[in-house]
């Protein structure tokens, strides 16, 4: 079953880092016309950045919980890699089930405040908070998600792979 959807995620992973690179580049375009703007044309303006503001809010929140994969993420390693792949899993086990654990515990809250944050709207565009930091609230219920996924998969068998130095790579 799940053979047959791994092209169906793969091709949503390849539009999400789609999504992540068209957000750089409106970050880094405001970025660009803020410096034109202000020290070249002398006439400076706000909104550009709120676009720079929302654009990294977005990217590190939607890459986080979309993109990065999990062997991507910065680890610990020193006892993890030192020790077998039982305990491998155990270690991942305790570290997902804490994670879940506290997002979970954080989830209404966090849900509720997104939703209280209606009330407020940038300077420049108006855009609602609740609009703007709703992304926190997906950001949480997906790391809930992958964090039982990891669980899962390290109770029934399959054991994290030990970090190897020579396979190193800046994920590019």
């Amino acid at each position: 079953m799940f053979s047959r959807l791994a092209p169906v995620g793969a091709w949503l992973h390849a539009r999400a880092e789609n999504l992540l690179a068209a957000m750089l580049a409106i970050m880094f375009a405001v970025f660009i016309l803020q410096i034109v703007f202000r020290y070249i044309l002398n006439f400076p303006i706000g909104w550009t950045n709120e676009i720079s503001v929302m654009m990294w809010l977005w990217m590190v929140l939607f890459g986080t919980a979309f993109v990065v994969r999990d062997n991507e993420e910065i680890r610990f390693d020193v006892l993890y890699s030192a020790v077998h792949d039982r305990w491998r899993r155990r270690m991942v086990v305790l570290s997902a089930a804490v994670c879940a654990t506290l997002f979970a515990i954080a989830l209404p809250a966090v849900i509720d405040y997104v939703m209280f944050m209606k009330v407020e709207k940038t300077a420049y565009l108006k855009i609602r908070f609740d609009y703007l930091y709703s992304i926190y609230a997906i950001f949480a219920v997906v790391i809930i998600i992958r964090q039982f996924w990891l669980g899962f998969q390290a109770i029934w068998g399959k054991a994290p792979e030990a970090y190897d130095p020579t396979k190193a790579s800046s994920g590019v």
